[in-house]
């Protein structure tokens, strides 16, 4: 893990969630996953958006041409385990078909428009992932 995610983390959890910097008023979770190819855990701090009773992340890599490591890793084993504010739960990693991907990226994008720009930056398709609770 980098030093800069470990810093975001620590501060998720001293701040019952809340982080500051780049993060700094954005809805952030933690997502752990395990290694695709180590098997090892790990921990990421990523931006979501909460849908009724929905959990949705997004494989941005800040418009990167490649999915982020994370993306990689729950697609080997969609099985995680989320960090949201000071409540922890499993879930199952469920990547959304294309029509309710565009819908729930349009949301995102409405509320933080830089999504829009991240989307604007690659040729892939940025996939959204729902974190069904188990």
């Amino acid at each position: 893990m980098n030093d800069r995610n470990a810093a975001i983390i620590d501060e998720f959890r001293a701040n019952g969630g809340k982080v500051g910097g780049s993060f700094e008023g954005a809805p952030v979770l933690l997502l752990h996953t395990t290694g695709a190819k180590s098997g090892a855990p790990r921990v990421n701090p990523m931006m979501y958006l909460e849908d009724a009773d929905r959990v949705f992340v997004f494989a941005s890599k800040a418009g990167a041409d490649t999915h982020p490591d994370w993306y990689h890793n729950l697609r080997a084993n969609p099985e995680v385990s989320v960090e949201l504010g000071l409540e922890h739960f499993e879930a199952t990693a469920v990547v959304l078909d294309r029509e309710e991907r565009d819908r729930v990226y349009a949301a995102q994008v409405a509320r933080y428009p830089g999504f829009g720009d991240y989307q604007n930056k690659t040729a892939r398709v940025i996939p959204v992932v729902e974190l069904v609770r188990h």
